[in-house]
């Protein structure tokens, strides 16, 4: 993790407990730069990225502000450029996984074409429940190239797969490209996800790509409707 992902963690996780009053800005960057010890880029980088989740928001003349609607959220709010895996958006927290599929075969022609191989290229197909505090929340259905992402076991299943990639393979995940929609609820989610045959689900549909260009991971995240939110933040320049 760089050291202003570090920064922007903790200083959103004051911003949680209210450390900082919400009717004044919160410490300039200098001030916070040295208490962090790091330089004034750094800290900037670490606002920056809290700015983007909709977290903070600048005046000029003024100074940093919290935008107090993102304190009452009960949801797991996720920006809609975002990449990052559930581990990481919800750093802290007691996440669990439980394995509901795990096998290699040869894909169909659409999750071939969607990861750029042929149909003679064995693609690893996972199925993950996610839970958060011993709750479901999210169903995951997967699909990786076993010539790209390799490794995968019972052990990184139960952890991150983003992590395994990233830090085990050293690979870097460079952007995406998702679909987001509602769906009625299935079998599988009324098993899974606890939700009534009536419930709707958030699905996104998602095709990750490595900084080569090459694509790793086609999915589909199926999220309880009560759990998840999804934020546009446009800035005004």
């Amino acid at each position: 993790m760089n050291k202003y992902e570090a920064i922007a963690i903790e200083v959103k996780r004051r911003i949680k407990e209210n450390f900082y009053p919400l009717d004044h800005p919160i410490p300039d960057e200098i001030t916070l730069s040295k208490e962090f010890s790091c330089s004034r880029m750094t800290m900037k980088r670490a606002l920056d990225k809290l700015v983007m989740e909709g977290l903070l928001y600048r005046k000029r003349g003024h100074g940093t502000f919290i935008v107090q609607s993102a304190l009452h959220a009960s949801r797991v709010n996720v920006l809609s450029n975002e990449i990052t895996g559930l581990s990481k958006l919800l750093d802290g927290e007691k996440i669990a996984s439980k394995i509901i599929t795990f096998e290699v075969h040869f894909p169909s022609e659409e999750v071939a074409a969607h990861l750029a191989i042929d149909i003679k290229t064995p693609v690893y197909h996972i199925i993950r429940l996610r839970s958060v505090k011993d709750e479901p929340y999210v169903l995951e259905i997967t699909y990786m190239p076993t010539t790209i992402i390799s490794g995968l076991n019972d052990e990184v299943l139960y952890g991150s797969i983003y992590e395994h990639i990233t830090k085990t393979l050293g690979l870097t995940i460079a952007g995406s490209h998702r679909k987001i929609r509602a769906c009625k609820s299935t079998e599988l989610d009324h098993e899974h996800l606890a939700c009534e045959l009536d419930d709707p689900i958030l699905e996104v549909e998602h095709v990750g790509y490595l900084n080569n260009g090459i694509p790793f991971e086609y999915s589909f995240s199926r999220h309880r409707y009560d759990k998840f939110e999804v934020t546009t933040v446009n800035l005004k320049r």
